[in-house]
């Protein structure tokens, strides 16, 4: 029997969903998933130039698991420049009750339901500046 996948810890989502060349329409291309804990392997390894160890800790995962994420990440993006195809990022196995959108105004926090649009006003201010937070748990010594 196959042991159930553990939900990756991720402290960023993407900015972009999509990334694709220019000048060619996404209906002509190839896409590539790559997994948002997977762009978050690669966030904490590639862009913020953590160990392993340390990027896995992060994540709540062995450091082996880290590594077979990475290498299956890197196989994706490097797919994606040597066949022109489009990248998309999106799914994988992350707790999405980590984020939450924040008013800048009022400090409100809002919970999001990812199966609905998110609001573009505050409920309680009504005000613009939303923006997408996530609550940091592995840095109160909640890891699991």
């Amino acid at each position: 029997m196959v042991r159930p996948l553990k939900y990756r810890r991720v402290n960023q989502l993407p900015g972009v969903e999509i990334f694709k060349p220019t000048g060619i329409p996404i209906r002509l291309l190839k896409l590539v998933n790559l997994t948002i804990d997977e762009f978050e392997a690669l966030r904490l390894a590639d862009y913020e130039g953590l160990y392993q160890e340390d990027a896995a800790l992060r994540m709540g995962i062995s450091r082996q698991t880290l590594g077979r994420i990475l290498l299956s990440a890197r196989k994706k993006l490097v797919e994606c420049l040597v066949d022109g195809a489009a990248l998309k990022i999106e799914g994988g196995k992350f707790d999405p009750s980590l984020f939450f959108l924040r008013c800048e105004d009022c400090n409100e926090m809002i919970d999001i339901d990812y199966n609905k649009s998110w609001p573009l006003q505050c409920p309680s201010c009504r005000g613009y500046h939303i923006f997408l937070s996530c609550k940091n748990v592995w840095q109160k010594g909640e890891l699991g």
